[in-house]
């Protein structure tokens, strides 16, 4: 059985990546998830604490998708490559008004530097960044952390500048131009 505060969540991802999170108000939310408004409040203590959930539950998401790209690679750089899958994974969902890109940058974009979704997201940037690092140093061509660190520092802007444009171009293509580079560089490095 689905709780109240799953159906909010539910309704709040949905509206929140289609429609942006400042332009959607906690009416709609309410109304997609079919539940009172009390039941938001009992769950949230606010709109921020409902955005903050939806962060999380963003990060998780991804997470998720990585961990079971990650599961079926065999070597080092596989992993790496398994970082852009995961991306390719969630750009192929099926939303209602197309892929917008990335919906944790998407979120960051709407609030001030600082504040605290814009934090979650900056952490979840850096966790992903980490992640590739943390799988280089177990590449071949790797020779020591500080490679491993700038390597994934490039890695991490190619595979944002593709989620990016691909957002804009409502298809995962860029993201599959940005694997292929990626891999190249991989083999160079």
């Amino acid at each position: 059985m689905t709780t109240a505060r799953e159906k909010l969540l539910s309704a709040a991802e949905e509206r929140f990546y289609n429609n942006g999170i400042n332009a959607t108000g906690i009416d709609s939310i309410t109304t997609d998830a079919g539940v009172a408004k009390k039941s938001l409040y009992n769950n949230f203590s606010s709109k921020a604490a409902l955005v903050n959930a939806y962060i999380e539950q963003r990060h998780q998401e991804w997470l998720s998708l990585f961990r079971a790209r990650e599961a079926q690679a065999a070597s080092a750089m596989e992993k790496v490559l398994a970082v852009f899958d995961a991306y390719i994974d969630h750009a192929m969902y099926n939303y209602a008004n197309g892929f917008r890109g990335c919906g944790l940058l998407n979120a960051a974009a709407e609030f001030p530097a600082g504040s605290p979704a814009r934090e979650a997201v900056k952490e979840h940037k850096q966790e992903v960044e980490a992640i590739i690092a943390h799988h280089l140093l177990a590449a071949p061509t790797i020779e020591d952390s500080d490679h491993a660190q700038q390597v994934a520092e490039h890695l991490s802007f190619l595979l944002e500048g593709a989620v990016a444009r691909a957002g804009l171009e409502g298809t995962p293509q860029r993201l599959h131009n940005a694997r292929t580079i990626a891999a190249r560089m991989l083999n160079a490095s």
